[in-house]
């Protein structure tokens, strides 16, 4: 795992260094000589810089790039710097390095690579005159890009931009940010490293999900276990319109393929003759229906629940009154872990407009899915202030509710209000039809076992992000489907075992 900061966190463990004793210009020395050790830099070298200390780091890098006897130039917004960067542009005059400024600037592409360091982590707004004049000269140049911090233009807690660098590699300075891989960083950043520059990190408790945290719920199977040792969970959903999802969610978990030890699927009676060839290993449950849909009796749902360690429920249900019934039956009657998704989330917002405290008598255990509309009609919040705000609005629904939460995204956000993680794996193939009734199929496995929720939920994005990118390696982003997700589990699986194999 690393540490996430938003801006505001990475300002104050910054300050807290240079009030303990490093002065700013070590920190900016650190910063410009882990960008230029990340890098192997293609000379001519450009390095843009604007006006604050992000600047600073590309006079940094240009003073080792002339010791190392690369050839580079500084193109500068104006002869304007902060007190740090001043002392550093100093250093670049006395080794010659040459500068020129940017209204002098028409092109960049006689350089091999370019340093992007106009705007750090705490760019907010737009870029806008100049400085998007010369962002576009940076991404139209041909160069390799190197951006320094963030790419400049992207918002560093948001992950949201207008005009922003496109990089070939993005050195995070001390900790990544929420913007680093939040909504439009993954189509901006090819790949992201991040350095350490001797910050204590202050903020709140958010990390990224990596690997090894993933590999760490997949252990290797004991010989002295059997199916009931890797968790009896179920999976509701379907409907005569939507009997898809739940095959899929069945797929990804009922086959075993996240490694559950015992799945019961529930559907509408009518869906179970043409269920059963298609989920061999999962057992069916059927369920009172009227015309397709759901009909909701109090006493199928509690023999339904017996026994099980977790219940997903929601995959292609339907917008109906039963469907509300039974997610009321559920939230007032806890046991194990119950996932809501798709329309068990719809029908949540419903009941929450009815008895605001619903979610509280339901215990710790419940995890809510949504995507960014699902989150929207959940919170009151239009989908804009949800890509906006979407961690912290995440982990205050969270807080207030009782709850985790996994926000779905390009990044997964995955809360419970006290401790959050990023699960950044995943592709653009992904963005079909089913891709989140597969995840409620992995997270049902996941969460069977004994991890704390928002880590196993973390997992369980991580892993479905890993397989889909796999799948989409196979078929192409165009071709994907998120069936190809479900098949590509188990070679995700063997991955992370020989993660946990080398630990």
């Amino acid at each position: 795992m690393k540490r996430i900061l938003d801006v505001a966190s990475m300002r104050e463990s910054d300050a807290a260094a240079i009030a303990a004793g490093t002065p700013g210009r070590e920190l900016m020395a650190r910063a410009g000589e882990g960008i230029f050790r990340a890098f192997a830099w293609r000379p001519p070298v450009a390095i843009v810089c604007g006006r604050g200390n992000n600047a600073g780091d590309g006079y940094v890098l240009a003073c080792l790039l002339a010791e190392a006897g690369l050839p580079c130039r500084l193109f500068l917004e104006a002869e304007s710097f902060t007190p740090d960067g001043e002392y550093w542009f100093r250093k670049c005059r006395e080794k010659g390095v040459p500068f020129q400024l940017w209204r002098d600037t028409e092109a960049l592409e006689e350089y091999g690579t370019v340093a992007d360091c106009i705007f750090g982590t705490g760019f907010r707004g737009r870029a806008e005159g100049e400085t998007a004049r010369m962002i576009e000269l940076i991404n139209r140049s041909g160069s390799a890009v190197v951006s320094a911090d963030i790419n400049s233009g992207l918002n560093g807690n948001s992950g949201l931009a207008e005009t922003a660098v496109r990089s070939d590699l993005t050195v995070s300075v001390g900790f990544f940010q929420p913007g680093h891989f939040l909504n439009m960083a993954m189509d901006l950043m090819k790949r992201k490293e991040n350095i350490d520059i001797g910050l204590a990190p202050r903020g709140p408790e958010r990390f990224l999900t990596e690997e090894a945290d993933a590999a760490a719920l997949f252990p290797e199977r004991k010989h002295f276990a059997n199916k009931g040792t890797y968790g009896y969970v179920g999976l509701a959903g379907g409907s005569l319109r939507y009997s898809g999802a739940i095959r899929l969610a069945s797929a990804a978990c009922a086959a075993m393929r996240a490694g559950a030890g015992v799945v019961r699927t529930a559907v509408p009676r009518s869906l179970c003759a043409p269920l059963m060839p298609l989920i061999l290993e999962s057992t069916l449950f059927p369920l009172s229906e009227e015309a397709g849909e759901l009909r909701f009796r109090e006493e199928e749902w509690e023999e339904l629940r017996r026994g099980l360690r977790v219940l997903a429920f929601g995959m292609g249900m339907g917008n109906t009154e039963a469907v509300r019934q039974a997610v009321r039956y559920l939230l007032r009657n806890p046991a194990g872990t119950l996932i809501l998704d798709a329309d068990g989330l719809n029908a949540l917002a419903a009941l929450l407009r009815e008895e605001p405290g619903i979610l509280k008598g339901a215990g710790g255990r419940v995890l809510l899915t949504p995507h960014p509309g699902e989150f929207a009609r959940l919170t009151g919040k239009t989908v804009p202030e949800i890509q906006a705000d979407g961690l912290n609005l995440a982990e205050a629904f969270a807080r207030e509710h009782g709850v985790t939460v996994l926000l779905k995204g390009p990044a997964t956000v995955v809360t419970d209000g006290r401790e959050t993680w990023i699960a950044d794996r995943g592709c653009p193939g992904m963005a079909t039809a089913g891709s989140g009734d597969v995840l409620s199929g992995i997270l049902a496995a996941v969460c069977a076992g004994d991890a704390p929720l928002p880590r196993a939920a973390a997992a369980g994005a991580w892993l479905n992000g890993r397989a889909g990118e796999i799948a989409q390696s196979r078929m192409g982003d165009v071709s994907m489907t998120a069936g190809d997700t479900v098949q590509a589990l188990p070679e995700a699986i063997r991955e992370l075992r020989k993660v946990s194999e080398q630990a």
